[in-house]
């Protein structure tokens, strides 16, 4: 529960209202032949209108029709594809040249990339595993590092990331990319089953752990900016383990490879709990930063803070100072279904990480979505608050409605919120957008 990922949950796809057959529960008696595989599939496609509206004067407003075709595949545990991208046809605005196809979406060759949203090969049992498609709300092993983070932050650039999951012996290992098409975001983490290594193969793995990450960006795609190295190690021990519910502490320390007096320190502790209706993952820790190093750098905003970070300086994040102080940290991760259903889509979900730092600023994102009326309508809201409480905070919103009819084989959607457009000089455009429109959708 603190190791592995759920393919259920980064199969997400991103479907409303999509429900998919449960696999039929493991057994131990040997005379049961285990369920045969089970196809499942869903063809979808949505045209709205999407309107862009750039604030402050910076750029004219401009309008598209989108049309967002979508194919999934989904072959059970180990294998699921999901591929499909919207593309926006010009209506009005743009400037003279402006083509029929928004050409930011497809400029480089990392915006192919788009095109798969979910590629998934093997499961959290598997000896190995990899995943390829978007990377949102994505976090490496312990966090603290790559914690929440979104590779598609940045409206006009648009990665296919990707992450390798492996287990030999007592060595258990995850790995991404968060542009595989481009020299961008690379890390790895690595962790060691101490009771394993000790003791032979525990009846429960995972719950003495060591572990060392790392993580580079190279700075050349989705816009050019300044690299950046970040090095953690982790200690984990779980006091706790009972069959719904499992609780632990960790300690780690870490910095800047090549950058004296660049380090930070953070103690903490965790609980997962996980029932028939309820997965729930709560985090809470004390943290130390040093020499403008801190926790989790490689978070929610970090597509966008490359270019400019939050606060007055405007600099890119990888040459912005950053005080020396403590910070606490609270994270909550709550998936809830009223009907016990396994499946992607749930009655309530939420997402919520925030950070107050003792010298006065406050970090918060996070996420909320619920589904009402036996599912047919669904309302979600997101935002983004960094710097709070500071000179040049900055502030990202938005929120989108679904309600499906005709037995939610046909639906209308609406959505609109703000932007942020990275500029040829590092600084941040804002801007709003706004749609409205029907999709259709057959699943099997």
């Amino acid at each position: 529960m603190r190791v592995k990922r759920s393919w259920a949950a980064v199969l997400l796809l991103l479907l409303p209202g999509v429900a998919w057959t449960q696999s039929e529960p493991e057994t131990d008696e040997p005379d049961v032949l285990p369920p045969t595989r089970q196809w499942h599939s869903l063809t979808r496609l949505e045209a709205t209108t999407w309107a862009l509206l750039p604030r402050a004067g910076m750029g004219r407003d401009e309008g598209f029709v989108q049309i967002e075709p979508t194919l999934i595949i989904d072959g059970g545990e180990e294998l699921g594809v999901n591929v499909g991208a919207p593309v926006r046809l010009r209506l009005w605005g743009g400037g003279e040249g402006a083509g029929l196809v928004r050409r930011e979406d497809w400029d480089t060759l990392s915006d192919w990339g788009q095109l798969f949203r979910g590629l998934k090969f093997g499961s959290d049992t598997a000896p190995l595993a990899v995943w390829f498609g978007g990377l949102e709300n994505y976090t490496l092993l312990s966090g603290h590092l790559v914690r929440r983070y979104s590779n598609r932050t940045n409206p006009d650039y648009h990665p296919a990331g990707g992450f390798l999951l492996g287990t030999l012996g007592p060595l258990y290992t995850e790995a991404f990319a968060s542009d595989v098409l481009g020299a961008r975001l690379m890390g790895a983490e690595f962790s060691l089953d101490l009771e394993h290594v000790f003791f032979g193969k525990p009846r429960i793995p995972a719950c003495y752990t060591l572990a060392l990450s790392a993580v580079h960006d190279w700075g050349r795609a989705g816009g050019r900016a300044p690299s950046l190295t970040l090095a953690h190690l982790d200690a984990m021990a779980v006091f706790r383990v009972r069959p719904t519910y499992e609780a632990f502490v960790s300690a780690g320390w870490g910095g800047r490879p090549g950058e004296g007096g660049a380090w930070g320190a953070v103690v903490g502790a965790g609980l997962d709990v996980l029932t028939s209706t309820l997965d729930m993952k709560l985090r809470l820790e004390g943290r130390r930063q040093h020499g403008g190093f801190r926790q989790g750098v490689f978070g929610p905003e970090y597509e966008l803070a490359r270019f400019q970070a939050a606060g007055a300086d405007g600099r890119p994040l990888a040459d912005a100072p950053f005080p020396e102080g403590h910070s606490l940290y609270a994270e909550a991760n709550v998936g809830w279904d009223a009907v016990s259903y396994g499946g992607l889509q749930k009655h309530l979900s939420l997402s919520l990480g925030v950070e107050a730092f003792t010298w006065g600023r406050l970090d918060a994102d996070g996420h909320v979505a619920v589904q009402l009326f036996r599912r047919n309508l669904e309302l979600a809201v997101k935002g983004l608050g960094v710097s709070l409480g500071r000179p040049g905070a900055r502030y990202l919103g938005a929120a989108e409605v679904r309600w499906r009819f005709l037995g939610g084989r046909l639906y209308a959607m609406g959505t609109g919120g703000t932007l942020l457009f990275p500029g040829a000089e590092g600084t941040l455009r804002p801007a709003a957008f706004a749609s409205v429109g029907l999709g259709v959708g057959n699943a099997r």
